[in-house]
């Protein structure tokens, strides 16, 4: 499953968040674990869980909902927001969640990513997100001055299952994903890349579909799909169609 819908979690709700920002919120649902069957029940094959409170705390607040999820749900699930210890990690592995997303502590200590990755082989990704080109942590809070392709160089031959690569000012914009920087990113690694980032139509699902020559494995979408702007049985489709030909 190449396009992977998005469950972000602030204090129990499913929400979407503009460019990051936590006092700009859409609240779609209050149960997130019935927000993710429906994604299921349409053909998701994985989904993609956010924790937000945590990313901004830097430790899980939202368990509660991601066991629910679990509990609700057959195919796997990616989760991040504010896992920066082997604990943290070691709960949710022994939950049921698939891949484990590291965002902030990746940034600050990437000898610890090395060192995960060892222990749960091919359940870790690294969370990048970007403003301006540049890493941007601890909830999309604060901007570093480091580029996001060197970052992710640190990374190669660690074990890292994929780069999840968002560029903050087209999160939530429905302006589009960000192809080129996205492009960039992948051919500059050996590690596969999530998009994720400004999806708002059928088309930016295509143009990402191109991207897999370069190394693109997935695309994250959020808000497109809960304004019901995009079709996910139509993404489904086109998958299928795109896989035939």
């Amino acid at each position: 499953m190449f396009t992977i819908p998005a469950v972000d979690i602030k204090d129990g709700k499913c929400v979407r968040l503009v460019q990051g920002k936590m006092d700009q919120e859409i609240v779609y649902s209050d149960d997130p674990a019935e927000m993710a069957k429906k994604w299921e029940d349409l053909g998701a094959g994985l989904l993609h869980v956010v924790d937000l409170n945590g990313a901004i705390k830097g430790k899980t607040v939202n368990k509660k909902s991601v066991e629910n999820i679990l509990k609700n749900i057959s195919i796997p699930i990616e989760v991040g927001g504010g896992i920066r210890d082997v604990e943290t990690i070691d709960e949710f592995v022994d939950m049921g969640v698939h891949r484990i997303i590291l965002g902030t502590v990746a940034k600050e200590d990437p000898v610890f990513v090395k060192e995960i990755c060892e222990k749960f082989s091919g359940r870790i990704a690294v969370g990048i997100d970007a403003k301006d080109g540049f890493v941007a942590v601890r909830g999309w809070v604060e901007k570093t001055e480091q580029k996001v392709s060197d970052l992710a160089k640190k990374f190669e031959g660690y074990g890292v299952s994929a780069i999840i690569f968002t560029d903050i000012m087209r999160d939530g914009t429905l302006t589009g994903p960000n192809i080129e920087r996205t492009r960039e990113l992948a051919e500059s690694i050996n590690i596969p890349v999530i998009a994720s980032g400004g999806v708002s139509e059928l088309k930016d699902i295509e143009n990402t579909l191109d991207l897999k020559k370069s190394g693109v494995t997935g695309v994250i979408v959020g808000r497109a799909l809960y304004d019901g702007r995009l079709d996910f049985k139509e993404v489904v489709q086109l998958e299928k169609n795109r896989n035939r030909s």
